[in-house]
């Protein structure tokens, strides 16, 4: 491997893609993902991206994401967001991304939170299609080296500037890797929790070593719980029912069949609702029923959701389906400013890792993945509109250091897990937790 690029991305998800095709393919850039490169949350997105269809619909569309945020929301982030999210969808179309149609017109659905419809979608998998489309972009360009199975074990910095990265690759060979910018796009925190929508792998490094290097992290405690993922007593990742089959006119019912709220309302609320009913039944999950939305418009509209559901012994034209609220979503992260820049020079963050305060205390239905592009175009823009190659100091890095790099992983977990903690008895928080495991 090349010990010095220009660019460094660490993680292969949306928001990394995104970055790395928005830069300059004059630019040598080096991508790295702790797994391979189809095992990011992105693949896992279900429901959608929400876009701006006029300009009529903006003060709507903020004041559901204000208001699904409880206005804790960084205003001019959602203004941002917004504003940019017709191009950004222009920009998917370019690559490829197939969005469903209706006599050739694009067609939107809504979700929960949303006043009005205003969510592209794809069958049930959209998350897969636009990082499938991205990566395919991400392949052919000749710039762009990709390193699978390779993890970021430290930063490399100088007097506040971020000059590099220590990696571990597939062969447990650690080098450190010198470039002149470096974005971090490392993903959530689901596998710091028993229970998780989460690929396990994704575990908050990048949030450890912010604070190793006194990085400003923002809202660590807000914490996303989804309030349906289907039940299960097997171990590992939990399976998503999309916000989008609530969005369409999925009933939540108690252990009488009975309706027992308003299945559209925010997530944080409708989890909290799930779990009062919960207790009051003394049952670990309640049920969701699509049955009377018809065979067809189920099995064409749900694929994925139908086929697991069946693999799982639960046919869900005819079923019910038991769900239970699980960790989903990190709303806090490394601060950045409204060009992903945190605060160490040269240092980016973008996606889940970040927090620009876009979704403040709760994240509304299908804007994560529009964030993520959004504001990984704004980080590529910046960088290109500034690039700077004078000459930095680069610090001698004892790499023996790094020998034992599970005890090292293992620090990392708890210190994400203890300032989490900390955070939490500091302010309030509106989002159940779940404990660690």
């Amino acid at each position: 491997m090349k010990p010095e690029t220009d660019i460094i991305i660490v993680g292969t998800g949306v928001a990394g893609l995104f970055s790395a095709l928005n830069l300059p393919e004059a630019k040598n850039i080096l991508l790295i993902t702790k797994s391979s490169m189809e095992e990011s949350d992105s693949f896992l997105a279900q429901g959608g991206i929400c876009v701006l269809k006029e300009e009529g619909d903006y003060e709507s569309f903020y004041q559901d994401t204000m208001k699904a945020g409880h206005y804790e929301n960084n205003k001019a982030a959602v203004h941002q967001m917004i504003q940019k999210s017709p191009e950004v969808i222009k920009d998917l179309t370019t690559y490829g991304v197939e969005f469903e149609q209706e006599n050739g017109q694009l067609k939107y659905t809504r979700e929960g939170a949303h006043s009005k419809a205003r969510i592209l979608y794809h069958k049930d998998v959209t998350g897969k299609e636009i990082t499938t489309k991205l990566l395919e972009q991400v392949k052919v360009r000749k710039n762009i080296r990709i390193s699978e199975h390779t993890e970021m074990i430290d930063l490399v910095c100088s007097q506040n500037r971020c000059t590099g990265i220590i990696l571990r690759d597939k062969n447990d060979v650690i080098t450190r890797v010198d470039a002149s910018y470096v974005i971090l796009a490392t993903g959530g925190i689901g596998g710091l929790y028993q229970a998780s929508t989460n690929y396990a792998h994704l575990t908050g490094d990048a949030l450890a070593i912010a604070i190793k290097h006194n990085i400003e992290l923002q809202n660590i405690n807000y914490i996303q719980i989804h309030p349906t993922v289907l039940y299960s007593t097997k171990p590992g990742r939990r399976f998503l029912i999309s916000e989008s089959v609530r969005g369409e006119g999925a009933y939540l019912y108690n252990n009488r069949m009975e309706r027992f709220v308003d299945e559209l309302l925010p997530r944080d609320l409708l989890t909290r609702e799930i779990h009062k009913q919960m207790r009051r039944e003394g049952s670990n999950h309640v049920w969701l029923s699509v049955k009377h939305l018809g065979k067809e418009t189920i099995k064409k509209r749900f694929p994925n959701i139908y086929e697991h559901c069946l693999s799982e012994g639960i046919d869900i034209t005819t079923d019910c389906i038991p769900v239970t609220p699980a960790q989903h979503y990190f709303m806090g992260g490394i601060k950045v400013d409204l060009n992903s820049q945190t605060s160490m020079e040269h240092l980016y963050a973008v996606g889940e890792t970040s927090c620009n305060g876009v979704h403040g205390a709760n994240r509304l239905a299908s804007n994560s993945l529009l964030e993520s592009l959004v504001f990984a175009k704004m980080a590529a823009a910046h960088i290109t509109d500034t690039f700077d190659r004078t000459a930095s100091v680069k610090p001698l890095v004892n790499l023996c250091c790094y020998n034992n790099i599970e005890q090292i992983k293992s620090e990392y977990k708890e210190m994400v897990r203890k300032e989490i903690e900390r955070s939490s008895q500091d302010e309030q928080h509106h989002n159940f937790q779940i404990k660690c495991g």
